[in-house]
């Protein structure tokens, strides 16, 4: 473990990881945001995230799995006064045993693999990081190769969206981008190299519905905003629209529910046809 610092006191150090909880523009200019859990830092340091550094408790014995993190980082380690630490870890009781600063890939679309079994999403403008994080999760959970997020949108590095999506967001790519047009661009080159992705949005008003459609060709889901949908410039994007079958009295669902749902019977088709073949 490299040498450690202690801080006591809210310093300016202190301070500016504080901010990074609240502030986007600040997580933006330092390149870095908070992390909080074991789950989440351990799927960070799998997938080869840069840990910056590593703030743990000073007053208490750490955990088996806190030491080796400890012993085998090579970030900066921090021992942090318990409640300094709980501050950072936003828990009103006890605090955290560990809160990892990592740092921020580049928002750059060619993280993002696509191939002949490409499965995409792409949230437009979503106002929940809670949203945003439950999709990310089902993405990963079931298969699929990346999260695209466009427009003024709620931050993929906001704490509640790395907490809802449980540390998916360190193994499923994740790009934020402006708008439509560095998508488009983006397609439009994996199509001549010879990826005929096709763009399905979700709208209850699709013109098929979900079950009906083969989810096994290489797909890009768009889902829209929570409370207006689709935009106009994405709908007119899409190849497809597709709506979930519903039959009790609710005429909507949640996006992250709905991106769910979507994703869970991509998965079944892509299963069921591997299956077949095999």
């Amino acid at each position: 473990m490299a040498a450690v610092q202690r801080i006591t006191t809210r310093n300016a150090r202190f301070q500016q990881w504080q901010s990074l909880l609240t502030n986007r523009n600040k997580r933006q200019r330092a390149g870095e945001f908070l992390v909080q859990g074991v789950r989440p830092i351990t799927l960070a340091v799998e997938h080869g995230w840069p840990l910056r550094a590593v703030l743990y408790d000073s007053g208490r014995v750490l955990s088996r799995w806190a030491r080796d993190l400890l012993g085998s980082t090579r970030a900066e380690c921090i021992a942090m006064a318990p409640e300094l630490l709980a501050e950072l870890g936003e828990k009103e009781q006890a605090a955290p045993e560990v809160v990892a600063v990592v740092e921020m890939p580049e928002d750059d679309l060619d993280r993002i693999t696509v191939d002949q079994g490409f499965l995409g999403v792409l949230f437009d403008r979503p106002t929940s990081p809670g949203n945003l994080g439950s999709i990310i999760r089902s993405a990963d959970a079931f298969g699929a190769d990346g999260l695209i997020v466009t427009g003024h949108a709620a931050d993929v590095y906001d704490p509640k969206c790395v907490r809802a999506g449980t540390g998916s967001l360190f193994a499923l790519p994740t790009v934020r981008v402006p708008s439509q047009r560095e998508v488009v661009a983006w397609l439009d080159g994996k199509r001549a190299q010879g990826h005929p992705v096709a763009v399905v949005g979700m709208d209850e008003h699709g013109e098929a519905d979900v079950f009906d459609f083969d989810l096994t060709r290489p797909v890009l889901l768009l889902v829209g905003n929570e409370t207006s949908g689709l935009s106009a410039a994405w709908r007119e994007l899409c190849d497809h629209t597709l709506s979930i079958p519903m039959t009790g009295s609710a005429s909507s669902l949640n996006a992250a529910n709905a991106a769910t749902a979507v994703l869970y019977e991509a998965a079944r088709q892509r299963i069921a046809a591997g299956r077949a073949m095999g």
